[in-house]
Formats: C-alpha cells, sequence, structure tokens
C-alpha cells in the first residue's frame, strides 16, 4: 500500500534525509492537533482542534476517574476496578508525558536541522544506504506502536462493552450507562473517544526517544565507515587526510549537541515513566492472573505490552548507542594512524579522549536510562504479585 511505503528503505537513487524517519510519527502530531499551521484561519481553527484532544485527554480523564471511584467505588467488581486502576495511573503519566512533548517540540525541530547537517557528509551509496535503512526502520516501528497501542483500545472497548459494562468506567455527568443498552453504547463510544485521544498522546511522547536515538546511532554507524577509510586512500596529501580526520571530529561533535537537545525532554518524560512502570505493571498482571476471562484477559495482555514498549525499547537502544561509543573509539584505534604527520596523531588522540565518554541519558537527572534501571523499576511488579499471592488477596475478593 502507498500509505506504508515508508516501511520499507528507498532506492538509493532517491534523495532520503535523517528527517524523514519521523515522517509517521509528525503525522500522528498533526492528527492530534500539535503541528498548526504558521498562519491563515486554518490555523486558529486548528488551534481550537489542538485545545480538544487536550481538554480530554489530559484533564478530563485523570479528573474523570477521580470522581468515579468516589462516587461508583462500591460498584465496581475487583477485575473492573483493576482495570480501570491501572490505566488511570497510567492516564496521569500520559498526562504530564504527553504536556511535557508537546511544550518541547521545538527542540524535536533543532534537533532536525542539526541532522541535516550530518545528511550533507554522506559520501558514497553505503551511507545512504544506512541512512534509507533507518529511516524504513523508524516509520516501521511507529506502526508497530501504532498497531499495538490502538488493538489495545479498541479490545478493551469490545471486551466491556459487548459485556454490558463500560470499558474504563470513567465519570459521565450527561449519561448513566445504567439506563439502558443504548446509554450503555454511547458511554462505551464516548469512553473510547475519549481514552483513543489519551492513548495516541501516550504514544508520540514513549516513540520519540526511540526514534531519535535510532537516528542518532545509523550516524554513528557511518562515521564508524568513515574513520574506518581514513588514510586509506594513496592519492590523498597529509593536508586531505587532516582535513578528513577534522570532518569526522566535527561530525562526532554534531551527534553529541542532537543528543544534548535532546535530552531534556527524554530525562523528564523518561523519569515520569520508570515512577509508574512498576506499580501499573503489577496491577495489570495480578487482573489478568486473578480476575480476567479470555477476552479481557487479551486486552489486559495488550496493555502489559503498551507498558513493556513504553521503556525497553528505547532503554535497549541507549545500551547499544553507549556500544556504538566504545566501538567508535576501538574504530579510531585501530585506523591507519601509524605512520601519520604529528598533527594528525595529536588530534587522533584528542578525538579518542572524547569518545570514551560514552553518550548516556539520565532519567531525571538521577539514573541512567539503560536495560540495567529499567529492569530495576519493573521488578516491583513482581513484588506486588508476591504480596497478593503470600496474604491472598485475590482470593479475598473473588
Amino acid at each position: 500500500m502507498v500509505v506504508f511505503e515508508l516501511i520499507n528503505p528507498a532506492p538509493l537513487t532517491e534523495r532520503v534525509q535523517s528527517r524523514q524517519a519521523n515522517i509517521y510519527l509528525y503525522r500522528a502530531m498533526k492528527l492530534i492537533g500539535w503541528i498548526p499551521p504558521k498562519e491563515g484561519l486554518t490555523r486558529y481553527v486548528y488551534l481550537f482542534w489542538t485545545c480538544v484532544p487536550f481538554a480530554f485527554g489530559v484533564f478530563y480523564l485523570p479528573v474523570g476517574f477521580i470522581i468515579s471511584y468516589a462516587k461508583e467505588f462500591k460498584n465496581f467488581t475487583p477485575g473492573e476496578f483493576l482495570t480501570s486502576l491501572q490505566v488511570a495511573i497510567n492516564v496521569y503519566g500520559a498526562s504530564v508525558k504527553s504536556t511535557i512533548t508537546y511544550i518541547f517540540l521545538w527542540r524535536l525541530r533543532k534537533t532536525e536541522q542539526l541532522l541535516d547537517t550530518l545528511d550533507q557528509r554522506l559520501q558514497n551509496e553505503s551511507d545512504r544506504r544506512k541512512i534509507h535503512e533507518m529511516v524504513a526502520r523508524c516509520n516501521y516501528a511507529f506502526l508497530v506502536y501504532s498497531f499495538i497501542y490502538c488493538g489495545y483500545a479498541g479490545s478493551t472497548f469490545l471486551s466491556y462493552a459487548l459485556s454490558g459494562r463500560p470499558p474504563w468506567s470513567v465519570y459521565n455527568p450527561i449519561v448513566d450507562w445504567r439506563d439502558g443498552l443504548g446509554s450503555l453504547w454511547i458511554q462505551a463510544i464516548f469512553e473510547y473517544i475519549t481514552m483513543s485521544f489519551a492513548v495516541l498522546q501516550d504514544q508520540l511522547a514513549d516513540t520519540y526517544p526511540l526514534m531519535f536515538t535510532i537516528i542518532f546511532r545509523a550516524h554513528v554507524d557511518v562515521l564508524k565507515d568513515h574513520v574506518r577509510n581514513l588514510r586509506t586512500d594513496p592519492t590523498k596529501t597529509e593536508a586531505e587526510n587532516y582535513q578528513e580526520l577534522v570532518n569526522c571530529v566535527m561530525d562526532h561533535k554534531l551527534i553529541l549537541r542532537c543528543c544534548d537537545m535532546i535530552r531534556p525532554m527524554i530525562s523528564r518524560t523518561i523519569f515520569v515513566q520508570f515512577m509508574l512502570i512498576g506499580s501499573v505493571l503489577g496491577l495489570t498482571l495480578i487482573n489478568v492472573f486473578f480476575f480476567s476471562n479470555f477476552w479481557k484477559g487479551v486486552a489486559s495482555f495488550l496493555f502489559v505490552i503498551t507498558i513493556l514498549l513504553q521503556t525497553f525499547p528505547f532503554c535497549y537502544t541507549c545500551n547499544l548507542l553507549i556500544d556504538d561509543g566504545e566501538d567508535l573509539a576501538n574504530t579510531i584505534f585501530q585506523s591507519n594512524w601509524v605512520d601519520a604527520e604529528p598533527r594528525y596523531k595529536a588530534t587522533l588522540v584528542h578525538f579518542i579522549h572524547h569518545v570514551q565518554q560514552p553518550i548516556i541519558f539520565i532519567a531525571g537527572g538521577i539514573f541512567p536510562i539503560s536495560m540495567n534501571s529499567n529492569i530495576s523499576v519493573a521488578k516491583f511488579a513482581f513484588s506486588i504479585i508476591t504480596i497478593v499471592r503470600q496474604m491472598n488477596l485475590a482470593e479475598q475478593f473473588q
């Protein structure tokens, strides 16, 4: 299909930029109201639309869950309450993450301008092939996220509505779903639309870190090829070889500037998610193990996948980015420098020194974003399950 053409690498005859890795990401942002036109009447109409998803997904849902618990707590079954609570906690986190992402969107644009400069340094077909494959990989990953996130919302909506209950039991001051089948479906559809706003906003906040770190890794990979080719062309003079080395140093500085530009966004959004992942995952697994039937279990299982997707792929990519830095340092040391002029060697030593400092993102300025950190915060989920099993809480609420 033409709409999915970007998930396949473009031919090398086409000019592809790194910013095209985020085409699907920006299309979703435009759909949700995050990228208004620059001028004209349509800008003001669009800004009204921008307020709608924020009003429902960021403000109404958190308040609606609290009011629902205050008014309807005695009417919840354990499974319904856990389904609502696990989503409510994640909604609060999603509200904060999406707001942070929206406020710092300008950093993504600035980062892409730096990436445009790196794209100008592509030298041959091998370099372009890496960028083409990276662009396809990012767009493919975003589609996978979209299918899973939308699959969770749709499966929860259908499994609960068909069983005669609203999917998330969010307070609705206008419709009482107990008034009849029509009211139930009106409530369920309203909740689904409202939750879809929150889900899409949450997806945008969860995917941009992964997209950009994949882009950074691709440019580090291109840089490693450039380093391997240093002083391998016998037709170049020492002055030309030195200039090639300087260009590699400048490319590495540009990559670091890209990371520095996007680091404040990632630090804040991932910190929020790290604070929530253990409790949300624990509640969801309890719901799956003790209180779900088959179809509700499928919806909860998809929710578990969405929770894992919020941090695990990005943390894994951060580990790979650290490894890329080590590989780059080794590649520089193994390059052809033994018989180079003193100026070249001095610059090379300086280059190695800076490359040996790994590219690390810090969540909330407290702990490094890595697989070890992610696993540590996720372990809290198993602590919750252990407590429930040892105290037989599930049997007491059956």
